[in-house]
């Protein structure tokens, strides 16, 4: 998202979180700019329930937590570390300073915030039809047209079926059982419990 080097001049600082930390909660006040240096995070809303909803998933490079930098609210979502990872932490004043230094790193955010929006839409439209198949396969075929979450070189979905689930809304049960009715009509193959897209055509 943005350069490594740059991040630093600014004093932005490595910060190393534990595999299931929390980054931030959901309504917490916002004092950093995150962008993640290696690992992984969910940023996640909890139901009363506990049952975790997806948000994104975010990679090394990507930034995380970034609305209340620019509306001035809270943190819409919690974020925790799938595994142990490493985040640049930027002062949000140090940021601000940043950006008005650096004007062309607003459109990289608005381009970003814009495929967020989009996305959002798009889950909510697939969701609304209540067809667990349909949505998995609409699913997978964004993922692959916009790079997300797929391998390019062989088609391999780089989520767990309980990721898959808490990204759509299903359950986990449903989740297993649509991958194998799925593999059984040669859409998509399981190999060593790994799920590649063979087939999707008139879904992409």
């Amino acid at each position: 998202m943005i350069d490594l080097q740059l991040l630093i001049s600014y004093g932005a600082q490595i910060h190393t979180v534990e595999k299931g930390e929390a980054l931030f909660w959901e309504g917490a006040a916002c004092q950093y700019y995150f962008q993640v240096h290696s690992g992984q995070f969910k940023w996640v809303n909890i139901g009363e329930d506990g049952k975790e909803f997806i948000q994104r998933i975010i990679e090394p490079t990507q930034c995380i937590g970034e609305l209340p930098l620019f509306d001035g609210g809270t943190y819409a979502a919690s974020a925790f570390a799938i595994g142990r990872s490493e985040v640049l932490r930027l002062p949000i004043e140090q940021f601000q300073e940043m950006m008005f230094e650096h004007p062309e790193l607003q459109a990289k955010f608005l381009k970003r915030l814009a495929g967020m929006v989009r996305f959002k839409f798009f889950m909510n439209k697939e969701i609304a039809f209540d067809d667990p198949e349909k949505l998995i396969l609409t699913v997978f075929a964004y993922f692959k047209n916009h790079r997300m979450y797929i391998d390019e070189k062989d088609d391999l979905v780089l989520l767990t079926r309980q990721q898959i689930a808490d990204l759509t809304g299903l359950r986990v049960e449903t989740v297993i059982r649509v991958i194998r009715n799925l593999n059984d009509k040669n859409i998509v193959r399981i190999e060593d419990r790994k799920i590649y897209l063979d087939n999707l055509e008139g879904y992409e």
